[in-house]
């Protein structure tokens, strides 16, 4: 069993930065692909970005190449997104989300592929 929780979000102005932050529970947590996903006001979930064992797994959804940026902490049981040049448009409820691994370069994109999830952090990018 993997415990998620959330921190980081808040109100920020349009062009400004945020950095999140999932902590795990659990002490494989090194053998876990990560995911970010957020859903907006009035939208489906949305997947954000994701990585795998380390950080040379990466990918993000093509709205938040270059301005986002998901990392891990293996040692801390954490995973981070930074976000920059944050959008009105990037408003959500931004949400992590974890499932176990066999395979060190394995990440994955899709809601469905995750088994365990955090409960969210709302974001908020004023104009």
């Amino acid at each position: 069993q993997v415990q998620l929780v959330e921190s980081g979000g808040g109100l920020v102005q349009a062009g400004g930065s945020l950095r999140l932050s999932c902590a795990a529970s659990g002490r494989t947590f090194s053998s876990y692909a990560m995911g970010w996903f957020r859903q907006g006001p009035g939208k489906e979930r949305e997947f954000v970005a994701t990585i795998g064992w380390s950080a040379a797994s990466t990918y993000y959804q093509d709205s938040v190449k270059g301005r986002f940026t998901i990392s891990r902490d293996n040692n801390k049981n954490t995973v981070y997104l930074q976000m920059n040049s944050l959008k009105p448009e990037d408003t959500a409820v931004y949400y992590c989300a974890a499932r176990y691994t066999p395979y060190r370069g394995t990440y994955y994109t899709t809601q469905t592929e995750y088994r365990y999830w955090g409960q969210g952090t709302q974001v908020t990018v004023s104009s």
